[in-house]
């Protein structure tokens, strides 16, 4: 047994359902490492990233080069600007050196005594100066930490060459050591700082802060030398002597010092040269320069040895001057590093904010530009979505259910309203939306045409079957051959079922039917009914019905759907079993089970025919070839009622739930049901004839069974045979259980029925001349007026058409009566079309 659809979903219409989900599934795996799938905001952030990024790599080199130049500029600053604090503490070194330079000679001449106390006394101001002065140093060069290497490496020598001069001061009082020996580890020191004072360089840049650096550095040693010069002969003036070397010694510090004042000149400005020679020509300077050239020889004359006081008095305000011109260049020198490296600070945040500001515009830009990019793409891709599986869908479930003239859709404007290429691609989604609504409205009005024609050329063949079975009931009645009057009974089921395909013709083009009952039936009489429309109605057994009742307004379309049902039983069944039906009562309705013993389906073949079943769809080629299956399905989809096909064993089960809606309470009860409701019931449940009835010879429509009596031979029975007394409502006796006219209305007194039902008589050779609705006219005539029926003339040629198509479909009929069992064709397709 095939297992078809899910009936919770499938109870839902399609054209009510609703789509949710827009998310369009690939046809394939998306990968990562194609660039054709990444999404669109993927593909617009690597647009906007690698540019933003090269960008930034190309901004971080010229900003780390900006940055490096000024952070090496700003150390180069800082390290001229501790210059302040070297020339002070090389000044402070420089007093204590040529100081302690005269008492070493005063205290190896004096040995022990109040001039030994007083030197000692007079040099540890100088001491506590340049302890205080490198302590200064040291403060200033903290934050220099980070410096260079090779500033941080001259500074460490500095500290080590002061470590030394604070050791060898303890080697003065005693005058034990050598003066060359002492003062050497002042030269060192002071070489030291004035190394360190050189250090600082701005690179090949910055070509004049490397003069700017130059120029102090040259009248430090100018300083020195003449610190030096003054140191030889304060010591010469202590010891009252020149000592074997201090001539040679000066002799060269003399020429050293005029080679560094050349340099300086050389390389100074010219303002600094200006005041270079004003501080040469002040007094003091000029004093001091007066006794050095004392001692200088002069014509082989011994130089003179200079009075000690006066010229440390002199020497030292001369040594005041050349600090307070050095003191003058280096500021000039800390100024001009400072302004080179404020300029470019400001130039370097200048270009740092620069490239911030480009690159957050930039940004900005990019990503209003991107943002603008995806919301378009995203609406648009929303409102494809929508159209792709909503608003089209929807517009064509609407055309294809339409039933009366053809509504306008409006097609809603395109959301993207840019007049970009993406609103061009939103303008063309939209056109092809108008375009698709277009043709399907086109297709609709076609359809609607099409059903028109169905129901047209179905009332007019309507029409003619109804005059085709009043003839055949004047036959009937008027013939006395056995075998003919056996030849007009097929010729009238066949007509009969004619008449069904006509009414499916009619379903399937959306038509109500016209067969209209106001008050209920019961489900058996309903049964009895739909077995009557088929042609093998003998083989049909009721085996077991609920005492139910069917509401009027139901019982034509429900006839039809069981005809169908009963019809696909027989069809595909020997001929020599039996269709068996039952119906009982549940919860929530009632269920109607037609089983039979044919050939049965696959389970593929079972789950679709349930889909069918589950969801009506709309006429095409299908519907012709299997149209049973689809009269079904509307049909039960036109009811609320569930039809579903189960394999059996050895056949096929056809199960039709009938909902609660359906069904009615049971009408007033009557004293004696109608004579030909018993006739007609017998003759439907058992053969007419005497004689026990067995499968082999139950009476088969064409086919009269041997032995039979001819006085006892049934006449052909009609669904309208069995409802319309069942229903106790009058038909027109003109038209049948269907009429053209509609329904006729109910009588406001409905007669007794006749107790014997009305026959013609019997003819010569004993057979009953049947009266067709003859009982039926005097049950359901109505106790009005008779008013006179009127007149239905049809055109000429389309009633010739109708009755060529006829006469070819009663040959086709004949030639297709055997009493073989019928196989479908490949795909389980015939004419009938098995469910």
């Amino acid at each position: 047994m095939g297992v078809g659809p899910d009936p919770a979903r499938s109870a839902v219409p399609h054209h009510r359902r609703r789509r949710f989900d827009v998310r369009v599934v690939p046809h394939r795996r998306r990968s990562p490492f194609r660039m054709r799938d990444w999404r669109m905001r993927t593909k617009l952030a690597t647009v906007l990233v690698i540019p933003s990024v090269a960008f930034l790599v190309l901004a971080g080199v010229q900003t780390r080069a900006l940055v490096g130049q000024t952070t090496a500029l700003s150390d180069f600053a800082e390290q001229v600007g501790i210059g302040r604090q070297i020339t002070m503490a090389v000044h402070q070194l420089q007093q204590e050196r040529d100081r302690s330079a005269g008492e070493l000679g005063e205290l190896r001449r004096s040995g022990a005594g109040a001039d030994r106390d007083a030197a000692i006394a007079a040099l540890k101001p100088l001491q506590a100066a340049t302890d205080q002065a490198m302590r200064e140093l040291r403060t200033a060069a903290e934050p220099l930490a980070h410096a260079n290497a090779s500033w941080r490496v001259a500074y460490s020598e500095v500290l080590e060459a002061y470590e030394q001069v604070i050791y060898i001061r303890a080697a003065v009082p005693p005058a034990v050591l050598g003066t060359d020996t002492i003062l050497s580890n002042y030269h060192r020191a002071v070489d030291a700082l004035l190394n360190l004072l050189a250090e600082p360089s701005p690179g090949e840049e910055q070509p004049a802060l490397s003069d700017a650096v130059l120029r102090y550095v040259q009248l430090a040693r100018v300083k020195e030398l003449s610190s030096r010069i003054r140191s030889q002969l304060y010591e010469a003036a202590r010891a009252g002597r020149y000592g074997l070397e201090d001539q040679v010694i000066l002799t060269d510090l003399r020429a050293q010092q005029l080679t560094a004042l050349g340099a300086f000149r050389v390389a100074a400005t010219t303002d600094q040269i200006r005041r270079y020679d004003v501080t040469s020509v002040d007094r003091a300077f000029l004093a001091a320069a007066r006794l050095e050239e004392q001692s200088l020889p002069a014509e082989g004359a011994a130089p003179a040895v200079l009075p000690a006081t006066q010229w440390w008095a002199a020497s030292e305000q001369r040594q005041e001057l050349l600090r307070r011109v050095e003191a003058s260049v280096l500021d000039d020198a800390v100024t001009q590093a400072d302004e080179v490296s404020t300029t470019q600070l400001r130039t370097t945040l200048l270009v740092v904010g620069g490239i911030v500001a480009v690159l957050l515009i930039a940004l900005l830009i990019s990503v209003l530009v991107g943002r603008s990019i995806a919301r378009s793409m995203r609406m648009l891709r929303g409102q494809a979505l929508r159209i792709a599986q909503v608003e089209l869908p929807d517009a064509l479930d609407r055309l294809r259910t339409v039933t009366g003239g053809v509504p306008g859709i409006e097609v809603p404007p395109a959301v993207v309203r840019s007049l970009d290429e993406i609103g061009e691609l939103a303008e063309a989604f939209v056109a092809v939306h108008r375009s698709a609504v277009s043709v399907a409205v086109e297709q609709a009005t076609m359809r609607r045409n099409v059903n028109a024609m169905f129901v047209n050329l179905a009332r007019r063949s309507q029409v003619l079957v109804e005059r085709q079975l009043e003839l055949l009931d004047d036959l009937e009645r008027e013939e006395n051959d056995p075998e003919q009057l056996e030849n007009l009974f097929r010729l009238d089921h066949l007509a009969a079922r004619m008449r069904r395909n006509d009414e499916s013709l009619l379903v399937l083009a959306g038509t109500e039917s016209t067969r209209r009952w106001s008050r209920p039936v019961a489900l058996s009489a309903v049964l009895l009914a739909a077995s009557a429309e088929i042609e093998q109605y003998q083989r049909v057994r009721h085996e077991s019905v609920v005492e139910l009742h069917i509401v009027g307004h139901a019982i034509g379309e429900l006839v039809h759907l069981l005809a169908e049902l009963l019809e696909n039983a027989t069809a595909f069944s020997r001929p020599d079993t039996a269709v068996r039906v039952t119906a009982v009562g549940e919860a929530g309705g009632a269920v109607v089970e037609i089983a039979d013993q044919g050939l049965g389906m696959s389970p593929t073949a079972l789950a679709e025919a349930n889909a069918v079943l589950a969801t009506p769809p709309a006429a095409d080629v299908a519907t012709v070839e299997r149209m049973g299956l689809f009269v079904v399905s509307h049909l039960a989809a036109r009811l609320g009622v569930e039809a579903r096909l189960h394999g059996g064993q050895g056949g096929l089960v056809a199960r039709v739930r009938l909902p609660r809606q359906l069904l009615a309470p049971a009408p007033a009860a009557e004293l004696d049901p109608p004579a030909s409701t018993r006739m007609l019931t017998d003759g439907l449940a058992a053969p007419a004839w005497p004689g026990p009835a067995t499968p082999d010879d139950l009476p088969v429509a064409g086919r009269r069974p041997d032995g039979v009596p001819r006085q006892a031979r049934a006449v052909p029975v009609r669904a309208e045979d069995v409802l319309v007394p069942a229903a106790g409502r009058s038909v027109s006796t003109d038209g049948g259980w269907w009429s053209r006219h509609g329904p006729a209305p109910a009588g406001d007194v409905t007669p007794s029925p006749p107790s014997v039902p009305v026959t013609g008589g019997t003819n010569d050779r004993g057979l009953p001349v049947r009266v067709p609705m003859a009982h039926l006219a005097a049950v359901t005539r109505s106790a009005r007026p008779e008013q006179p029926t009127p007149r239905y003339d049809p055109d000429p040629e389309a009633v010739g058409g109708m009755l060529s198509r006829l006469y070819s479909g009663v040959r086709r009929a004949e030639a297709e009566d055997t009493t073989e069992i019928p196989m479908p064709p490949a795909g389980g397709r015939t004419e009938g079309g098995r469910l």
